[in-house]
Parts: C-alpha cells; sequence; structure tokens
C-alpha cells in the first residue's frame, strides 16, 4: 500500500537562507564601494598619467563584476522565490552563482600564476613609487569589503567543522540535588545513546541510588538503571527515539523532573550560504594577493629582489586556487544534489527503525541555506498512517519538504 504526502496541495516553497535580505544588501554596498574605487583609480591614473592605477582600476571592475553576479542572484532568487516554474523554489540559486563564482576565481589564479612564471622567467621594470601605494589602496579596499560583508563567517579554506556527521549531543540539564549539582545528557558519540550522569565537584553519586523513568507524550514509560564509568555514571539500557520525553531523576531517594526536547537542525555545509561564501573568497582572495605583493614590492625595492615580485604572485595563485577548488567541491555538491548531513540522514534511519519498521529508501538533497528536502520510504511492521511517521520526523527541524511513502511489509 502506498500512501502519498497528505499536506495541501500548494504550500511554501520559501526555501531561502535566514539572512538572505540581508546578505542582499550587503552584497550591493560592497559593490558600489568597488565601483566608487574603480572609477577613481581610472579617471585618476589618466589625469595623472599612472598606468599602474588604470591597471588597478580595471582590476578593481572584474572584482566588482564577481561581486554583481552575487548580487543578482540574491535579488533574483528573492523576487522569484514563489514561482511556480522552479519545482523547489529559488534556494540553489545562490549555490549556483558560488558556482560560478568559483570557476571565475579558478581562471583569475591561472592568469596570475601564468603572468607571474612568465615574469620569473623575464623579468620587467617596477615602479616601485606607484605599484606600493596602488598595492595598499586595493588592501584597504577588500579590508573594508570583508567587513562590510560581516566578515566572511560562512566560509572556510579547504575544510568544515561538520560535527553532525560525526555525533550529536541532544540538551543538557544541570540538576541542583543536595549533594551538590550534576549534569545529566543524552551521550551517543559512536555508541548507542545512553543516559550519562557527571557531578559537579567531581564526586559522583553510587551508581545503585540513581535510576531514570522517562515518560513519553504517548505515556509509555521505560526505566533505567546505571553503571559505574568511574568519572560518572552511565545508564544500562539505550535509550530509543526520539529523545522526546520527561525524565524522573531518583537520586539518593529524591525524584527531579527534567524535561526532554528533542530538535535537530541541519549542520555544516548544509547551512552555508555558498552565494555570500563565494563573494567574501573572492574579497580575501584579493586581500590575501595584495598583501603578498606589498611583501613581494617592499623585498625587491629594499634588496634589489625583482623576483620577489612574480613569487609573491605565485603563491597567490596557489592560494586562490585552492580556495576555488574547495568552493567548486562544495558547490557542485550541492548542485549534484548529493546528501549534505550524514548526521541528519542516520537520525532519520534511527528514528524510523526504532520501532521495528524498515527504512527501504531515502533520498536527502539541499533545497536552499538551511533548508532541506527528503523522500522517505517506509516498510510498515504494523499498519499506520503516513502522519505517524510524519509527527515522528517533526524534530528534524531543517526539513522544509518532506514526502512519506508508507507500505505493509510483504
Amino acid at each position: 500500500m502506498t500512501e502519498a504526502n497528505s499536506a495541501a496541495a500548494f504550500h511554501s516553497h520559501m526555501f531561502l537562507g535566514e539572512e538572505h535580505r540581508k546578505s542582499e544588501g550587503k552584497t550591493w554596498a560592497v559593490i558600489w564601494l568597488c565601483a566608487a574605487m574603480m572609477v577613481a583609480e581610472i579617471v585618476g591614473g589618466i589625469l595623472f598619467g599612472s598606468i599602474a592605477l588604470v591597471a588597478d582600476g580595471l582590476h578593481m571592475s572584474t572584482h566588482a563584476g564577481a561581486l554583481l553576479l552575487a548580487a543578482l542572484a540574491y535579488t533574483y532568487a528573492r523576487r522569484h522565490a514563489g514561482d511556480q516554474r522552479f519545482t523547489f523554489g529559488t534556494g540553489k540559486l545562490g549555490d549556483l552563482a558560488g558556482f560560478t563564482s568559483a570557476i571565475i576565481l579558478a581562471m583569475i589564479a591561472l592568469l596570475i600564476g601564468y603572468e607571474s612564471v612568465v615574469r620569473l622567467h623575464t623579468p620587467v621594470p617596477i615602479h616601485f613609487a606607484e605599484a606600493i601605494p596602488v598595492a595598499c589602496l586595493g588592501l584597504a579596499v577588500n579590508i573594508a569589503s570583508a567587513w562590510l560583508l560581516g566578515g566572511g563567517h560562512d566560509h572556510e579554506h579547504g575544510h568544515d567543522h561538520e560535527h553532525a556527521t560525526a555525533h550529536r549531543h541532544d540538551e543538557t540539564h544541570r540538576i541542583a540535588t543536595e549533594d551538590g549539582e550534576v549534569v545529566l545528557e543524552v551521550f551517543e558519540e559512536g555508541v548507542p545513546p545512553r543516559f550519562r550522569l557527571h557531578s559537579q565537584s567531581g564526586v559522583a553519586p553510587a551508581s545503585s541510588s540513581v535510576s531514570i523513568e522517562t515518560v513519553r507524550s504517548d505515556g509509555v514509560r521505560q526505566s533505567f538503571a546505571f553503571r559505574d564509568l568511574g568519572d560518572g555514571l552511565e545508564s544500562i539500557e539505550e535509550i530509543p527515539e526520539p529523545h522526546a520525553f520527561e525524565a524522573n531523576v531518583r537520586i539518593g531517594g529524591r525524584t527531579y523532573p527534567v524535561l526532554f526536547e528533542e530538535h535537530e537542525h541541519a549542520h555544516g555545509k548544509a547551512t552555508h550560504d555558498n552565494n555570500m561564501r563565494a563573494a567574501v573568497v573572492h574579497v580575501i582572495a584579493d586581500a590575501a594577493v595584495s598583501v603578498l605583493v606589498i611583501i613581494g614590492l617592499i623585498l625587491a625595492r629594499a634588496f634589489g629582489w625583482l623576483w620577489m615580485d612574480p613569487v609573491a604572485g605565485i603563491v597567490g595563485a596557489v592560494v586562490i586556487a585552492s580556495w576555488a577548488l574547495g568552493l567548486i567541491r562544495d558547490t557542485s555538491a550541492v548542485l549534484l544534489d548529493m546528501n549534505p548531513d550524514r548526521g541528519m540522514a542516520e537520525g532519520l534511519r534511527r528514528t524510523i527503525e526504532s520501532e521495528g519498521d524498515q527504512l527501504a529508501d531515502l533520498h536527502l538533497w539541499r533545497l536552499g541555506p538551511g533548508h532541506l528536502g527528503a523522500i522517505v520510504s517506509v516498510v510498515m511492521r504494523t499498519r499506520r498512517q503516513q502522519d505517524y511517521y510524519r509527527s515522528r520526523l517533526a524534530r528534524f527541524r531543517s526539513l522544509s519538504h518532506l514526502t512519506i511513502e508508507v507500505r505493509k511489509a510483504a
């Protein structure tokens, strides 16, 4: 038997990031800054006969162009968020823009690397009096741009702390007892979920004096005994999913009620705004090159090491290429609908199968920053309506579009 999603035929497909409008405004502000600086450098270079200023102004135009791509993606995605032509909304438009920006960034890295290698073999005269101030001016603009964009908290250079793919802790509760404060948590780092209890004073109560009875919303009760771990206590019995219940914690003859409310959100790359990340990478890459160029120019001027300028360019090209490849990898994974959060996928499986049902098929993909879509196929042990599974999966708050298929086991 198959039961389709019983949700309303039409519902919101607004899968934009929480700070979409704010990010859009910040990006346009940086574009205006870069455009003003570009015009000032080109006009000033023509008036004062400085080819270095003109060249940097033209370089600034490519910088503004890359940011314009990000800003247009934000604006278009917002204006067409309700367009029914987009089956799953416009949340991925930022990832498409980020992917395109990463390709442009990689091409810039190749051009910088090529020009640097050429100059390493065939040095050209350097006008230090003009080049160093222009490089400092470019660095100042990039610092201002990074500040306007908010410091780039969404981007990483080749790494990602996806703690959700490894483990997850439920909320921690502190209980004030007659013998001092104890900490109760659900622990599941690489092991089946169990209660753990630690004393703030370092001396845990005797395991024989501690027990927990959980009471779920449907009235089901379960008791847990404890064993000594040396530095604390751990329940002998495993905790079934979901971890939402009232826990009556009995310590030394007294009972302390504790409420566990479990909510899971997307983590790691599933929450990143890759459009803003691409914009920030452009700004920081340009700033990094400016710093390297300034160092190279100063050493070349002080010691006559003309080779330092192209070497700085090569190092900058390698750094930019590394960031571009990381951005290409992450944005292409979104565009190809790869699993964005393996920790959540495993949590979905545990929740469905904790009562004997079987998860026959699972598709999990990203719809936009912090928004995930899922198609879940369940083989039931006992006959249940799909709304039952929908309620069990309600704690996965980042599942913005959920389709459930259920059928009875043969």
